[in-house]
């Protein structure tokens, strides 16, 4: 992983360069646990970059990553970012087992109230549609355990009753929503 803006990243091309060496070609990541970044809400985008740079959240190397950036630099990264395309669902056989009781659960937690009901996310919601599963494993966790910190405290509510086993088709669902 890229551990500081290279020297030549003083353009918004090149610091968009340096987000995709992680983040992937396009914003489709193809790192274990680090999200695609392609159609996420320029709003939502912002706020994580500055979260990140605030070290509100903290995950090191982005930390590193932001914290020279000025407002203008992040509103830029996240603009330019959020024009990438969307990540397309995870491929292969689907299990319908799977698939109806992650439907049930959205349904009774009103996921698709605040990520749409195509889970696009809008305006400060991310978008969980085609986002990969190891990643959506890992942040749905860290929201339920609340080591990881959001802006508000909705997710941890959500979270909070929810079973490992329901995080998980949780997550095989939104990977796969077409």
């Amino acid at each position: 992983m890229v551990s500081a803006w290279p020297a030549s990243a003083d353009t918004l091309e090149a610091r968009v360069t340096a987000c995709l060496a992680c983040h992937g070609e396009n914003g489709q990541s193809a790192l274990p646990e680090v999200p695609s970044l392609g159609a996420q809400p320029a709003f939502y985008l912002l706020i994580q970059l500055f979260m990140f740079r605030e070290k509100m959240r903290v995950v090191d190397v982005m930390n590193r990553m932001t914290q020279e950036l000025s407002d203008n630099d992040l509103r830029g990264l996240a603009d330019t970012i959020a024009k990438l395309p969307s990540p397309p669902p995870a491929g292969g056989p689907v299990d319908p087992a799977r698939m109806e009781r992650a439907r049930a659960l959205i349904e009774q937690h009103r996921c698709n109230f605040c990520h749409k009901r195509d889970y696009s996310g809008e305006e400060s919601v991310p978008r969980l549609a085609g986002q990969r599963e190891d990643y959506l494993v890992k942040a749905l966790r860290e929201y339920k355990d609340n080591s990881r910190r959001a802006y508000d405290a909705s997710m941890a509510d959500v979270l909070y009753l929810l079973t490992d086993g329901q995080i998980l088709d949780l997550a095989y669902f939104l990977a796969r929503v077409r």
